[in-house]
């Protein structure tokens, strides 16, 4: 293997796995969103604060 070959595999492995990874989070942070009450699901809005607009 060249040297491009190897640079090329090194990229492409790591972003397989960044990409696996980030699926990952993902599909687990939507399996763990369904837990939480309706109500409660803004995390950009602070406890007692009105969520309308």
């Amino acid at each position: 293997m060249t040297h491009i070959g190897y640079l090329l595999a090194g990229w492409g492995i790591a972003l397989v796995v960044l990409g696996l990874y980030g699926c990952g989070v993902v599909r687990r942070g939507r399996r763990l969103s369904r837990s939480v009450p309706e109500g409660e699901r803004r995390w950009m809005t602070a406890k007692g604060e009105s969520q309308g607009g």
